[in-house]
């Protein structure tokens, strides 16, 4: 595990270097390129290395290769947009990114519906959470004045749950 933490580190460094590097022998590239806007993708690369290193043999890192990817296209789309207060419900975003990074885990390791079943649930609630937020803060149309309407219906399925 050790070995290949490594290797994902050097491939890292590997991939960003180039970039600098092609970067600073080409000047017009840095222009096209545009640093300002598409810094997050840096971010989104480093996610995908974590995720191949998952696909080629350790399936424990498509978890932080999914939080890291996911986290950076968040940063891509608030970049573009200029859409930084979606930060007060965007975050609820996260415990799904885990989630997606278990079942990817749980796939990769033959353990499909253990996966879907744990990583499932994490999207689920996430997706709640961020409907609930997005609505809070963001309104979302006519939801926003109903959102406690979730909150109720939330605490039923509680409730009302077989153990």
């Amino acid at each position: 595990m050790e070995k290949r933490s490594s290797i994902v580190g050097g491939l890292i460094l590997i991939l960003v270097g180039a970039l600098f590097l092609l970067m600073q022998l080409f000047p017009g590239l840095a222009e096209q390129i545009d640093m300002a806007q598409q810094w997050p993708f840096i971010i989104i690369v480093v996610g995908g290395v974590f995720l191949l290193t998952a696909l080629l043999g350790t399936p424990p890192l498509a978890i932080p290769g999914s939080i890291i990817t996911g986290i950076g296209g968040l940063l891509y789309y608030q970049n573009l947009t200029g859409n930084w207060g979606s930060w007060a419900y965007a975050w609820a975003l996260i415990p799904g990114f885990v989630g997606i990074g278990r079942m990817l885990m749980y796939l990769l390791q033959g353990k499909a519906r253990r996966g879907i079943r744990e990583g499932g649930r994490l999207v689920l609630i996430s997706a709640v959470m961020f409907v609930v937020f997005a609505a809070f803060f963001n309104g979302l149309g006519g939801l926003g004045r109903y959102w406690p309407v979730l909150l109720i219906l939330g605490g039923a399925a509680l409730l009302f749950k077989r153990p």
